[in-house]
């Protein structure tokens, strides 16, 4: 899952739908990703880019996923 593919969308999606529509997944408060955890991550694709955004901030790497921001 740790793939240079899934970080560079880390770094270039953005949240489809509720309270940060719009913000870049990365860039998501870690409170909100810790709500998905607890309520459930949304199905396909997008639920698997939390899950690992949420892992990436809770071990404190997700200053990896910063620099492909300007890049993407």
């Amino acid at each position: 899952m740790l793939e240079k593919e899934n970080l560079i969308k880390l770094a270039s999606v953005r949240m489809p739908f509720g309270k940060y529509s719009g913000r870049i997944l990365i860039d998501l408060p870690e409170e909100y990703l810790f709500w998905f955890d607890k309520k459930g991550f949304p199905n396909g694709e997008l639920g698997e880019l939390l899950k690992l955004c949420l892992a990436l901030k809770i071990e404190g790497l997700d200053g990896l996923v910063k620099p492909l921001k300007q890049k993407a």
